[in-house]
């Protein structure tokens, strides 16, 4: 069911990567804006492809293994450019580490616990991680063309952010480790 419009819209937000990350490597004012507005509207389809699924009966297999991904490689993409730039400096980019790692444990940890037939909901603590992400990452992106103050809210909101990613990958951890101690008869 590729076609559907969530799954669209996930669609539409892995194709926005590119053009974020692209955007971000211009030293521009305008491509700063152009990447903040087109980075909101990926942001934006990560709630609401989920949404219009549920609502229109369209949630589907592809959509539950395409979405997670989107979300995470829109993250890890633009943070890794944001490092990159300058953007992201000194003890922030700690933070990012936290992120980018916490999202590979998980991505790993679920592709393992799928294997087992054993799903891994998403719980409500990391649904606020992710949003606290979101907003973290697009006040970076406009910090360099906006004020000084608005970089020191982005990068608390960025610590923040790695603070709850701790919580939520160690709480899937702790959950998935169950699972795993069980299935090889650990327990």
């Amino acid at each position: 069911m590729l076609t559907t419009l969530p799954n669209l819209l996930t669609l539409a937000r892995i194709v926005a990567i590119p053009a974020v990350v692209a955007l971000l490597s211009f030293d521009s004012e305008a491509a700063r804006w152009v990447a903040f507005v087109l980075f909101g509207a990926a942001a934006f389809t990560d709630w609401l492809d989920g949404r219009l699924a549920r609502a229109r009966g369209e949630v589907s297999p592809l959509g539950r293994f395409l979405d997670p991904i989107a979300d995470k490689l829109l993250v890890a993409a633009v943070v890794v450019m944001l490092v990159a730039s300058g953007d992201v400096a000194g003890w922030a980019v700690v933070a990012a580490i936290v992120i980018l790692c916490r999202e590979i444990l998980v991505s790993g940890l679920r592709e393992y616990l799928a294997e087992l037939s054993v799903p891994m909901p998403v719980s409500k603590l990391a649904k606020w991680k992710t949003a606290v992400q979101l907003a973290a990452i697009s006040l970076l992106i406009l910090a360099p063309v906006l004020t000084p103050e608005l970089g020191l809210a982005a990068e608390a909101l960025l610590w923040l952010a790695a603070g709850l990613t701790l919580i939520t990958g160690w709480d899937y951890l702790v959950r998935g480790l169950t699972h795993m101690r069980a299935g090889s008869g650990g327990e």
